[in-house]
Order: structure tokens, then sequence, then C-alpha cells
């Protein structure tokens, strides 16, 4: 019999996963990831606050990451510096005025190291709470607007001649996107969370065309790289987002190397 911990641990990475998959896939598809990295870094100010203020951690953390995704949205339309840029200063910036907030904190119970790394192990039920709540707003917004997100990720202009709107679409990405990072803190940590949304995404796109095929394939490889990761943390003693990012990564090595083997494969048979 598997303690209560351990399986509020199984049941908090697998909700994480089923969410991480499917839009990280947008994310890979439409090279998001260093948005996906500074949206975490800007997590660690909302935790912060939210200490600070006796406000709910995940809650502080969606209130400052979407605050940080409209802020990048504004100073995009108003073409102040290059999106890369823009990212990288925001990033920092939320992330040293956390770092200070934080050395403001009259609290011994607070342990950095678990926010940055995570501690899947010491999840509550009240974090199930907002992973699967927060899970059915994702994957309810993703399945509602897969075609409109899928049309523009292909042709953004096409989209538009299509009718859709372009800039919700973008935001709605980046604030789905927020969610995920919200809820995911404890699971693997704000310096991994965007493994989770990458890695099994990457995994799947090179062995499926469809998109939804892609979607349902990430979340099924985030699903596993949950379960290897915790029993791996548990019989080894590691850290255990650590060790679920460390089984996404061998996971895409391994397919990525059957990848290759299967395409010489076919270009000996053709030839």
């Amino acid at each position: 019999m598997l303690d209560d911990f351990i399986l509020r641990a199984l049941a908090a990475g697998i909700g994480v996963a089923l969410i991480a998959g499917p839009l990280g896939c947008f994310v890979v598809w439409r090279r998001m990831a260093y948005f996906g990295d500074s949206l975490a870094h800007s997590a660690l100010l909302g935790i912060a606050l939210g200490l600070l203020y006796g406000v709910n951690v995940n809650l502080g953390t969606v209130i400052v990451c979407t605050a940080f995704a409209l802020l990048l949205v504004w100073l995009q339309h108003r073409k102040v510096l290059a999106t890369d840029t823009l990212l990288g200063i925001l990033a920092h910036a939320a992330l040293s005025i956390g770092m200070v907030a934080i050395s403001f904190l009259d609290n011994p119970r607070f342990n950095l190291h678990s926010y940055l790394f995570g501690d899947i192990l010491t999840v509550l039920m009240t974090d199930l709470y907002w992973i699967y709540g927060g899970g059915v707003i994702v994957i309810g917004l993703l399945i509602v607007n897969w075609s409109s997100l899928t049309l523009m990720t292909i042709h953004e202009d096409l989209a538009k001649a299509e009718g859709v709107n372009t800039v919700w679409s973008n935001i709605l990405l980046m604030l789905l996107m927020t969610i995920v990072v919200a809820v995911s803190i404890r699971i693997v940590g704000i310096l991994l969370i965007t493994s989770m949304l990458i890695i099994p995404a990457a995994s799947a796109r090179q062995i499926v065309s469809s998109p939804e095929t892609m979607a349902m394939l990430a979340a099924f490889l985030g699903v596993l790289a949950v379960l290897v990761g915790i029993s791996g943390s548990v019989e080894f003693d590691t850290p255990s987002g650590p060790s679920i990012v460390t089984a996404a990564a061998l996971m895409f090595a391994i397919i990525s190397f059957a990848a290759v083997l299967i395409r010489r494969h076919r270009q000996r048979s053709s030839s």
C-alpha cells in the first residue's frame, strides 16, 4: 500500500502532465520556450507577494504572471524593444524584486529551494484542487479554441483572413501558460516548469504528424515521466522535481535515437 503523500504526489504530477502536454505543443510550435522561462521567473515575485500579504501562493502567482504577460503584450505593441530583450528585462526584474521581497519574510518554515526545484512529496489536498481546477479551465479553453490557435500557429495572416482575433488568441495562450505555471510550482519548481511544457511535446513531435495526436502523446509522455520520476525519487531519495525532468529527458533521448533509426531505415528502403 502506498502512503497518502505518495498518492497525492502521483495525482498532482499526473494532473500537471495532462495539462502541460497539450499546451506545450503550442509552446514548441510557436517557439515560446523563452517566454515560458520568463513567466516562471516572474512567478517568484507572485510567491513572495502572496506570502507577504497572506494571499494564497497560487493566486498570487496567477495575478503576477498575468500582469507580466499583459505588460509584455502592451510593450510589444508599442514596439519599445525586441521581444527577447523585453523578456530578459521583465523576467530578471521580477526575479530580483521577488528575491528582495522574500528577504523581508519572517517565516522560518519558508523553503526557497522547494519553490525553485519543486517538492511534490509535500503536496496537500488544496494543491490538488488548484491543479485539477486549473486543469479543467486550461483543457476546456484549449478544446474550444483549438482550431483558431492551430490556424494562428500555422499562418497568422491566414488566421486573420479567416476572422481569428490573433491578439486575443496570443493573450489567451499566455494566460493558459500562466495557469500552468501557477499550479506546477509545487511539482517541478520555478526553474523546471518550462521543461514539463517543452520536453514531452518535443518528444511527441518527432514521431507523430497530427496536431491532435501530438497533444495526446505529449500528455501521455508527461504522465509517464511523472510516474518514473516519482518512483525514482522515492527509491533513491532524490529531489522529486529534477527526477521527473530527468525521466522526461531520458525519454526524449530514447525517442530521438529511435526516430533517427526509423528515418535511416526508410531512406535505405526507398533507395
